[in-house]
């Protein structure tokens, strides 16, 4: 979350949207006190979440299955106790 002069906000308005679309929230500031908030709409963050969801699932796809007791033994591999 970005705070953002009133001022500055009116002068650069195409290029902080372009900001939001991207997911980020911009907070819009006036003499220094918070005066409004501009977020990414939530049917195209939610749509930005299910592509990635989609990503990661893919990937996982590609990668071999490890039996939980060679994780498991790994995980003491590296400790000394």
């Amino acid at each position: 979350m970005r705070e953002i002069r009133a001022s500055e906000a009116k002068a650069h308005l195409p290029s902080l949207l372009d900001d939001v679309e991207r997911g980020e929230t911009l907070i819009i500031t006036r003499h220094g006190k918070p005066i409004a908030r501009i977020v990414p709409e939530g049917d195209l963050r939610q749509a930005e979440v299910d592509r990635v969801l989609a990503e990661i699932e893919k990937f996982r796809k590609t990668m071999p299955r490890i039996p939980l007791e060679e994780i498991i033994s790994g995980r003491h591999e590296g400790h000394k106790y």
